[in-house]
């Protein structure tokens, strides 16, 4: 049987990239899938996707970083699916560059999208999570926010805060069976890294001890396992999809 059959789940960031594949993973698995994306476009062509794969999908262009617009998407979310299972945490944004010459809104941006983004849209889904008595949360973090990197110290908190943030979440919400955990990928092959030179993916290969980049699919497989039956016992952790670069 399906491993999440009949279930609601909703992705942010799920227009491209590990949003993307997270939500064809959960609808093949027999998932309804609500698409949150920055644009109409972008969250309507993956859910012409899910529904090739014979489930129902929304697409909703939603900001994350703007709270009133996400308790309004929140509202007719659940109004129009009836009810949420899964939540994913995915939407985030980068504006690298070193402490020193970081704007405030180069900050403010990053944070307000990766860390309030999850904040709001949690928090959107409580009271329904608490009613029902269960629910899996599941939050991209990353290896930056465990390791640091120069020149990202604002991904770096907002990823570190949203592992702390998972954390408090799972010790919250435990008693009613409502799970929260945190994915934190590491190098995965995105249009970002096929942007690297060679010389630098070189360079980042050598840290990694399985000696290649991932792929939105093994972040996607990772999902899946928190959100089904099998991850029941499993709360407030932080699942490293790296290579082993952080072990």
């Amino acid at each position: 049987m399906s491993q999440l059959a009949n279930q609601v789940a909703v992705v942010t960031g799920a227009g491209r990239g590990i949003g993307r594949a997270i939500a064809l993973k959960f609808a093949a698995e027999g998932a309804d899938i609500v698409c949150v994306s920055r644009t109409q476009e972008n969250s309507e062509k993956v859910a012409n996707e899910v529904r090739a794969l014979g489930r129902k999908a929304w697409a909703f262009a939603v900001d994350v970083s703007d709270p009133a617009a996400v308790a309004a998407a929140a509202e007719k979310i659940l109004a129009e699916a009836t009810r949420v299972d899964v939540l994913v945490n995915n939407a985030g944004v980068t504006r690298d560059g070193l402490l020193m010459r970081m704007s405030e809104a180069d900050w403010d941006t990053v944070l307000n999208t990766n860390l309030r983004g999850a904040f709001s849209f949690t928090k959107a889904f409580t009271r329904a999570f608490l009613k029902q008595r269960s629910g899996r949360i599941i939050n991209l973090a990353s290896v930056i926010g465990l390791m640091g990197n120069a020149g990202q110290c604002n991904y770096a908190a907002s990823k570190a805060g949203l592992i702390g943030f998972t954390k408090s979440v799972a010790r919250e919400f435990a008693s009613r069976g409502i799970t929260c955990n945190a994915i934190a990928p590491g190098f995965i092959e995105t249009d970002m890294t096929a942007e690297l030179k060679p010389e630098m993916r070189e360079a980042l290969l050598k840290q990694i001890p399985l000696n290649s980049f991932g792929n939105a699919d093994d972040v996607s497989a990772a999902a899946l396992y928190l959100a089904s039956a099998g991850a029941r016992y499993v709360t407030g952790q932080v699942l490293t999809v790296d290579g082993g670069m952080v072990m």
